[in-house]
């Protein structure tokens, strides 16, 4: 990556690597604090991690957002769990 920079011990494609994972909350402790560390000190991947969160915020909110399913597609869902739970026993 041009112009990678090591902040927090992380370069800024480790950074990026682990975006999503940071953004969902699947990463340790340890890890998130070398993450904002690196945001905190690296403008570039501060800006992108920014856009990207609020991108990925803004998808969440119209994709997760108000979904209504059929009672009878629901209950079609349930019967196919039922069976497929069964078959694996």
């Amino acid at each position: 990556m041009i112009g990678e920079r090591n902040v927090g011990g992380l370069t800024c494609g480790q950074v990026l690597d682990r975006l999503s994972d940071y953004l969902d909350g699947d990463v340790d402790s340890a890890l998130r604090g070398q993450i904002e560390e690196h945001l905190r000190g690296c403008e570039g991947c501060a800006r992108f991690g920014g856009e990207f969160a609020a991108t990925v915020r803004a998808l969440r909110t119209h994709l997760l957002g108000d979904v209504h399913i059929p009672a009878r597609v629901q209950e079609q869902l349930h019967e196919a769990l039922v069976r497929e739970s069964a078959g694996k026993r």
